[in-house]
């Protein structure tokens, strides 16, 4: 399955004592980066949300976020008058430097710690409803991440296809590219010994001259030969159209037998890169090769198309 590293995920969790609500949020990067905004009441949970994030998710960087809120009602306590009065000084002190300072509400007058008789979270409880609330948030991400990778394998495969349509042409115009080439070296041959010997060709038999053609288009058809890199290209090909799911292979069969969840072990998204760097190398191969100006630009429409489809993968896990 492919799947995108850019998602989002939330969840809320009821309690008798409160609410408590999580977020993930996904991006890029090359590795498993976890990063936890946990009030201090909660930190406790920490442990238990990094190993199942770290068991679910291959790579990304990912951010959770997690806050919770109290019934007004749970616990509720009296609110200290001395501790009140000190409030309200500080208060005072506070704004004859900024006036423009806020009077904090009764809810959180109530929620300040220290205020509710037992203040402390209840570590079991409230730990279970961060897993129950990462868990649901998991899979909200897990779907949205696997709806983002359909979308970027759909944009490859019409990229590969562009590729493959792009290698067919090359191998389709090989053939005429030799003739074509065979055909003006004759012709340079016979107008330079024309130039040399107006009387006709008697320094140089028709049998020489046959044999010094097909030498030098021999040569020129050792020079332009990328038969081994269109193969390569092929393959590569193929190999794409495995990852992303658009294709059969045997390795698709193995993964069945084996009970394996995707079609590869391993990140997708690192092999993609790889994948890429080869079809890279091929395409700078045949530029290199180019015989005629259709193949110099169709390498680098090549180029051009699995430099899209390189950038596409940079955000698949």
């Amino acid at each position: 399955m492919i799947r995108s590293m850019t998602a989002f995920g939330n969840a809320r969790v009821d309690l008798e004592q409160g609410t408590l609500a999580l977020e993930l949020r996904s991006v890029n990067s090359r590795y498993l980066d976890l990063y936890f905004r946990l009030p201090d009441e909660l930190r406790h949970a920490e442990t238990p949300l990094r190993e199942l994030l770290t068991t679910n998710l291959g790579r990304g960087k990912v951010e959770v976020r997690a806050s919770y809120a109290r019934n007004a009602g749970a616990e509720l306590t009296t609110l200290d008058p001395a501790w009140l009065q000190h409030l309200a000084t500080q208060l005072e002190a506070a704004r004859s430097i900024l006036p423009e300072v806020e009077a904090p509400r009764l809810a959180e007058l109530f929620n300040w710690p220290g205020q509710r008789g037992n203040d402390a979270l209840d570590p079991q409880v409230w730990g279970a409803a961060c897993i129950q609330a990462a868990k649901q948030a998991l899979t909200q991400l897990q779907e949205g991440r696997e709806r983002e990778g359909q979308r970027l394998a759909a944009i490859m495969l019409e990229c590969a296809d562009g590729v493959a349509g792009i290698v067919e042409s090359v191998e389709t115009h090989l053939p005429q590219l030799l003739q074509d080439h065979r055909e003006k070296l004759a012709n340079k041959l016979r107008e330079s010994m024309e130039t040399a010997f107006p009387g006709g060709f008697t320094h140089i038999s028709g049998a020489e001259l046959s044999e010094r053609v097909a030498h030098e288009a021999n040569l020129f058809a050792l020079r332009i030969d990328v038969a081994e890199e269109l193969a390569r290209l092929r393959s590569h090909l193929e190999e794409l159209r495995h990852l992303l799911g658009g294709g059969e292979g045997t390795s698709t069969k193995k993964g069945k037998a084996d009970g394996k969840r995707g079609n590869t072990s391993g990140s997708a998204g690192k092999r993609l890169d790889f994948l890429f760097q080869e079809m890279n190398r091929e395409a700078n191969t045949l530029g290199s090769k180019a015989g005629s100006m259709d193949v110099t630009r169709a390498a680098m429409d090549l180029k051009l198309l699995i430099e899209q489809m390189r950038e596409q993968a940079q955000n698949i896990e």
